[in-house]
Parts: structure tokens; sequence; C-alpha cells
């Protein structure tokens, strides 16, 4: 299991309503821990950056898988900003990111200016955080959050629909919740389509292939009581289980549960 690797500065942006002033934190270097909570009126933000050589093809993977990958914001190539989501400088605004090579997980830096090329493009994909908000606001209680915890994600056995050379397993966040809860919970993410929108499943998690729902592969392990059953979100960490298969050349992910944080509010991805 995968865990968030600077706990001591976990609590450091909490409290903090302004996405700018969030990033400002995290572009000097001062937070690398996870982001849920943080900004809560504002979208946050998947990451996957890819040689421009497979962009297009990327861009038709997430086309063709829109739960997983709700693809909201897309850069130049060689440029690190990205004016349509804020005053953005995608090589030092994230807390942590991890960089990968053929495949396989080489840096996990707080910084990548120092792998930036004029090659590279930005893709920002819809996160689950935008709609927690919503979820507390109706009275649920996010177990990750209570816990101050990254949201646990698992690699299941659905298969996302391929593009090119993109293929492999859906990634799920997962929320405890008693069942009155899930009904709700289903009722309200309904509305938000483009950060992943309703559950993709509901109960057993053996039957979309996790083993064991206390040992995560992405993210904290939480408990879930006996009167609660775990609902499961299509997860914009689907992008490092398809590099993990695909294995590109070069690519760089931010790390699980460390987002970037947007100035788009979340109600402008509500559709009712």
């Amino acid at each position: 299991m995968q865990k968030i690797a600077t706990r001591p500065t976990a609590n450091r942006l909490m409290g903090i309503e302004s996405p700018s002033e969030a990033r400002r934190i995290i572009r000097a270097g001062d937070y690398s821990g996870h982001t849920a909570g943080v900004a809560p009126d504002y979208v946050q933000g998947n990451l996957c950056i890819l040689p421009k050589d497979m962009a297009l093809e990327f861009a038709a993977f997430c086309q063709r898988n829109p739960k997983p990958c709700p693809l909201i914001g897309m850069g130049a190539p060689g440029d690190p900003s990205l004016p349509d989501l804020g005053d953005i400088d995608i090589r030092t605004d994230v807390p942590r990111y991890r960089v990968f090579k053929d495949g396989k997980l080489v840096d996990e830096p707080t910084d990548i200016r120092k792998y930036w090329s004029d090659d590279l493009v930005t893709f920002v994909l819809g996160c689950s955080f935008s709609f927690e908000d919503a979820l507390v606001e109706g009275g649920i209680e996010l177990r990750h959050m209570t816990m101050n915890a990254t949201v646990p994600m698992y690699r299941t056995s659905i298969a996302t629909a391929p593009a090119g050379p993109f293929h492999g397993p859906m990634v799920v966040s997962m929320r405890p919740m008693k069942p009155a809860d899930a009904i709700r919970a289903i009722q309200i993410t309904t509305r938000f389509p483009a950060v992943h929108g309703a559950p993709v499943h509901i109960g057993k998690p053996e039957l979309i292939g996790i083993k064991d729902i206390a040992k995560p592969d992405w993210g904290d392990a939480v408990p879930v009581h006996d009167d609660e059953i775990p609902v499961f979100w299509a997860c914009g960490v689907t992008p490092q289980s398809v590099v993990a298969t695909v294995k590109p050349e070069f690519c760089i992910t931010h790390y699980p549960g460390s987002m970037l944080v947007t100035d788009r509010r979340n109600t402008e991805f509500a559709i009712m």
C-alpha cells in the first residue's frame, strides 16, 4: 500500500478557502500532503503529462472513458500554464508528483521543473474531491476526511475502453456509507458528471476484483463499519494504472490524493 509521504504537513492547508492561496503555499514548497477539504468550493484535478506524440491518443482515451477520465483542462505543448483553470504553473503547483519512465516509477518530487520540456502536454481530469463538499453539505460523513487521511483507491477488474496504445483496468475510490446515505450520495453525485458522477459499484468489492478492502493500492485504509457498505466511484488515478499497463517512455502524474487546486467553482460542473 502506498501512502502520502509527508504526514507532518497534513493540516497546513486545512481551512484555506482560496485556491490561489493554496497554490501559493504549494508553489513555495511548504506543503506536500493530500488536498481533500482544501478550498472546498473549487474544482480539484488529477494530472497526467505525456509527450505530445501520445497526446492525441490520450485525449481520445479520455473521451472514450469519461467516468474515470473526465477531461477538464489541457495545455499546449511545452506550456506549463493552464489559463482556463487559473494562474497555474503545472511544474510547481501540485503538492507531489510521480514520474514514470518506461512504466516504472522513478521519482516522487514536489517540483517537476527539472523534468519539463517543450515536448510535454498537460491533461487535467476531474476529481471526486469536487463533489465531496456537496456530500458533506448533505450530511454524509466522509471517513477519510474524518480521519485526515487520503481516500482509499483500488485497481479493479473493470476494463477501460482502449484508444490507441492506452488501455488497462479502471481505478476506483471508496467511501463507506450507511445504505440510506449511499442512496443520497448517488442522487448528489449524479449532478457532477464532469467529476466522475455517480458511483460505478456499490457493495461487494470482490465483484470488481478487489480482494481485500483493507489493503488499498493507493491512499489509506479506512474502516467499514458493520452497518455500512462500501461505495465506489471511478477515479482519476486510472491513468496511473494505464501507465503501468502501457509503459510509455515518459509520463508525469500527481501523487494520489495530492491534487491540482483550480480556480473553477464546483457549481460550474453541476448539471442541476
